[in-house]
């Protein structure tokens, strides 16, 4: 493992690498969930956390340049008397260089959009050992190739991520945090569908079903009621939180949910959604000795009741513990399923409803993942997703990457697909 002081450690580790042909393996934090940093091959391990420098904060341009080992959390503490934040929030305290790398998004996201959206230029260093920018600080540009979005999502694949330029945020002058309970799963999500269908800016619209809620409970210790939920927070000028409210609460009620519980002190919030960020964690509390397998998919939101229904019956049908949550805002949905590891039966049922959730996701149109990745677990999936794209993403890797050193083994196996003739 080499732990990179500078841009410069990672253009001379990958340069040496290349040469002789060693994998090379990126690593921020390790909070991603489909095995990205996982060494398939061997090779080096570049930890970038020691990269942990903010470069340059421009609060009259609401942009910052920062290298790819600081996290999310050490960011908006450095920006807190700007008057500015960063609004992407995966619940992990992720790195950005990894954040930009899986694609990250998270509870903001339904507002805010994901990296995707607020990352505008790369600093990278290929697979030969050449330093590349991958774009300007300019707010929009019509340039060539959009080079930054190809390697927002790359999954380390491409080039290793040294520094990152971001858009940011104002901080809202008000935050309106609630709860609001339904009678069932469907009816939390399609109030939210309805709200985000009637142009309601939503900051946050995260749902919780009833197991999750009674985990989230013993372990966050919270008193909230044991029934579908869904976590809202609304952003803008007091008058603007006002009238969001008025307007959700009036759509909350027409599909039976009950009046809104508020969380208006800052540590009442922070406490409610550091319960939302813990579920993972309440989740495995469930069923002590059980290890957890995430995953999750994303849709367009019409579709979200219908395959959110559809789902929660295939874990009847399987016999599994697999609690609920999602970024419902934007089609965005998750189970841990909690597995014996010990049984091989489960394992297999378990595989079965992934490749159950995934295919009705990709009926309706939707996808694999909406913010997990590929990584190495859900590389099958997306050739089923892509089709002949993957001959694309095999020529662009190809391309970028001849030696297949650079997390070699994730998003598409490159020898599965013949060059273009």
């Amino acid at each position: 493992m080499l732990f990179a002081a500078s841009t410069q450690d990672v253009v001379d580790a990958v340069t040496i690498c290349h040469h002789y042909r060693c994998p090379v393996v990126p690593f921020g934090t390790g909070t991603s969930t489909e095995g990205q940093i996982s060494a398939e091959q061997g090779g080096l391990t570049i930890d970038l956390s020691g990269m942990d420098r903010i470069l340059r904060v421009s609060p009259s341009d609401l942009d910052c340049t920062v290298e790819a080992g600081v996290t999310r959390k050490a960011l908006n503490a450095a920006l807190r008397d700007t008057g500015l934040f960063f609004p992407i929030d995966p619940g992990a305290d992720a790195s950005i260089g990894g954040m930009a790398s899986t694609r990250a998004s998270g509870t903001n996201a339904v507002r805010y959009g994901t990296m995707r959206e607020l990352v505008t230029s790369l600093r990278v260093v290929l697979a030969s050992g050449q330093l590349i920018d991958t774009g300007t600080r300019a707010r929009k540009s019509s340039a060539g190739y959009d080079l930054t979005r190809l390697f927002v999502g790359a999954e380390g694949t491409l080039g290793v991520v040294t520094e990152v330029t971001l858009r940011l945020a104002p901080i809202p002058e008000r935050i309106g945090a609630a709860v609001c309970t339904f009678p069932t799963v469907e009816a939390a999500v399609s109030a939210v569908v309805t709200a985000i269908q009637s142009a309601i800016p939503l900051a946050r619209a995260e749902l919780l079903d009833a197991l999750q809620v009674e985990a989230c409970n013993h372990y966050s210790k919270l008193d909230l009621a044991v029934q579908p939920t869904l976590f809202l927070e609304f952003h803008g000028t007091h008058q603007a939180v006002d009238e969001q409210v008025s307007l959700m609460s009036a759509i909350t009620a027409e599909f039976g949910g009950r009046a809104f519980r508020w969380a208006t002190a800052p540590e009442d919030r922070t406490k409610l959604w550091q319960a939302r960020h813990d579920v993972w964690w309440a989740a495995l509390a469930l069923r002590p000795g059980s290890q957890g397998i995430p995953t999750d998919v994303c849709v367009p939101i019409s579709e979200l009741p219908g395959v959110i229904a559809q789902t929660r019956q295939d874990v009847v049908e399987l016999n599994l513990i697999a609690p609920l949550c999602g970024h419902v805002g934007d089609g965005n949905f998750h189970l841990c399923v909690l597995v014996d590891p010990e049984d091989e039966g489960e394992k297999r049922r378990i595989a079965e409803l992934n490749a159950r959730m995934i295919a009705r996701a990709h009926a309706v149109g939707g996808t694999c993942t909406g913010e997990h990745g590929i990584g190495t677990g859900k590389m099958d999936y997306l050739v089923a997703e892509r089709g002949a794209g993957m001959m694309t993403l095999a020529a662009l890797k190809r391309a970028l990457d001849p030696r297949n050193v650079m997390n070699p083994g994730k998003i598409l196996r490159v020898d599965d697909y013949q060059p273009y003739a």
